[in-house]
């Protein structure tokens, strides 16, 4: 019975702290569309974007300064991966970390793939 009761307090943890890292974005980007038409600077744009889609998104699992806690450490993450890899961990998922496929335009995988692909 004493096991049954810390197996289910387990496995209720484990779920719980792999939803918190798939946790639906509802509110709408700031700023949706100002780097895709060209309006300002494409990079100091993008760059803020990716950085607002993380905190929305991603925070949860990977800290507040890229540094891992629940998911891994993601401060040199442009060194072990490159952008096209980083993307397709975005879209796809891996292990705990959820797709975001559906839940990201491609326009907003790019800018974060950007983002973190520089990181390192």
């Amino acid at each position: 019975m004493r096991k049954t009761v810390v197996y289910a307090a387990l496995l209720f943890a484990l779920s719980l702290s792999v939803s918190a890292c798939g946790k639906t974005n509802t509110a709408p980007p700031a700023n949706q569309g100002g780097a895709a038409t060209g309006g300002g600077t494409a990079g100091g744009a993008a760059t803020a974007d990716a950085q607002a889609i993380y905190k929305q998104n991603c925070i949860s699992c990977h800290g507040n300064n890229l540094e891992g806690g629940v998911g891994p450490n993601l401060q040199k993450a442009g060194s072990k991966y490159s952008k096209e890899q980083i993307a397709t961990l975005l879209s796809n998922g891996k292990g705990a970390m959820p797709s975001f496929k559906g839940r990201l335009s491609d326009t907003e995988l790019g800018a974060v793939a950007d983002w973190l692909a520089a990181k390192k």
